[in-house]
């Protein structure tokens, strides 16, 4: 088979791009697409020297540092993309991947990390956040959303089989495209995240530092903690937020290496995580490396993290409202149950989510539906 892989953007290395890299792995022989692609040298190892073929969106003004502006037009861009030598597309979809068109004798199999959530069910959310919540700029931006959520449903008839990064996914696809979709949990590097047996005395968190992560609401809870110490990895918009909320128990370091990032998750005590998250690759990448998860228990993270109230051996621990409170809470419950999460349980609850394991699931669902179309074309 001819192979197209098609994502939204390449402008960062993230959770989704590891994805990518997997699939890039599962079929070496594919072309890749992208609305943008703007990643620096240092961080294209995982496409494995592909090329990457865009779109217009690429060469218009700013597109590299203001590409989110560029979003009403991606739409139009996604569907320019000549995928007509293909037989299988794969779309590894946040935004409007998913919406490549496609034709009666191609493979369309959409991944999808999430449909869009600023177009859907966290609208109102991400209007407040980004301050387009108001006035004419409010009505205009409830216009835009209403649009592309008519095409995002609209374009969803084109995927013949979707494919969700959690069961949580899987059922916001159902909510909003009424598809079923197979689960088929996101890579985690099980093989870089070795654990150690010695903790030292800090909690650490580690995001891209944006509001719906949460991170300025773990820091200003350790200003209820000043006797334990927090480390926060990251970079982001919300980073004064958060400084004007560290007090002196926190230590911002920034941005830091994967090598760096696995250290500190190998030596923390736990690793706090507050979002809402569609799976959450870090508090498994902090799973493997034998350190347990305090994280807000909603989202990706339920099918994750194994909780000391239901679980003989825990991996972590939830708390449910995004307060300090709540965390200060949870903090204090897991020290009184520190003896109870043990590495070797961390660990091999990380192991089901391996790069491996990955692989293996996406290769097979591939070959079910490839054989599958066959059959339906070509009866016996």
């Amino acid at each position: 088979m001819k192979i197209a892989i098609v994502c939204d953007w390449l402008v960062t290395l993230g959770g989704a791009e590891k994805v990518l890299g997997e699939m890039i792995q599962c079929f070496p022989q594919a072309d890749l697409f992208s609305i943008i692609d703007f990643l620096d040298t240092h961080e294209r190892k995982f496409l494995q020297n592909k090329s990457v073929q865009t779109t217009f969106i690429q060469k218009l003004p700013f597109a590299k540092t203001k590409y989110r502006s560029y979003l009403p037009f991606m739409p139009l861009a996604i569907e320019q993309l000549d995928l007509t030598a293909y037989d299988l597309v794969i779309s590894c979809s946040h935004a409007v991947a998913k919406g490549a068109l496609t034709g009666p004798d191609q493979i369309h199999i959409s991944y999808v990390h999430s449909p869009m959530r600023y177009a859907w069910d966290l609208q109102y959310q991400y209007l407040h956040e980004s301050g387009l919540d108001k006035k004419w700029i409010g009505l205009l931006a409830r216009y835009f959303l209403h649009k592309l959520r008519l095409w995002d449903n609209c374009n969803a008839n084109g995927v013949d089989h979707f494919i969700a990064n959690s069961q949580f996914i899987a059922k916001r696809i159902l909510k909003t495209y009424r598809r079923t979709a197979e689960v088929i949990y996101p890579p985690v590097d099980t093989l870089t995240c070795l654990p150690i047996q010695q903790k030292e005395n800090f909690y650490l968190t580690a995001s891209r530092l944006v509001p719906y992560k949460k991170i300025d609401l773990i820091v200003e809870s350790f200003r209820f903690l000043p006797d334990k110490n927090l480390i926060v990895i990251g970079a982001g918009p919300d980073m004064a937020k958060v400084k004007n909320k560290a007090g002196a128990n926190v230590t911002l370091l920034g941005y830091q290496s994967d090598e760096n990032l696995i250290s500190y998750l190998q030596r923390a005590k736990a690793f706090i995580f507050a979002a809402e998250e569609d799976f959450g690759i870090l508090p498994v990448e902090a799973q493997a490396c034998g350190t347990p998860v305090i994280a807000y228990g909603k989202g990706g993270t339920l099918e994750t993290v194994h909780d000391l109230k239901h679980h003989h051996q825990p991996t972590g621990l939830f708390f449910y409202e995004q307060t300090t409170t709540a965390i200060c809470q949870a903090i204090g419950q897991f020290e009184a149950n520190q003896h109870r999460f043990l590495v070797h349980a961390c660990v091999n609850n990380a192991q089901q989510f391996s790069a491996a394991i990955f692989r293996e699931k996406i290769k097979s669902f591939v070959k079910n539906c490839h054989a599958t179309t066959h059959q339906k074309k070509y009866p016996v």
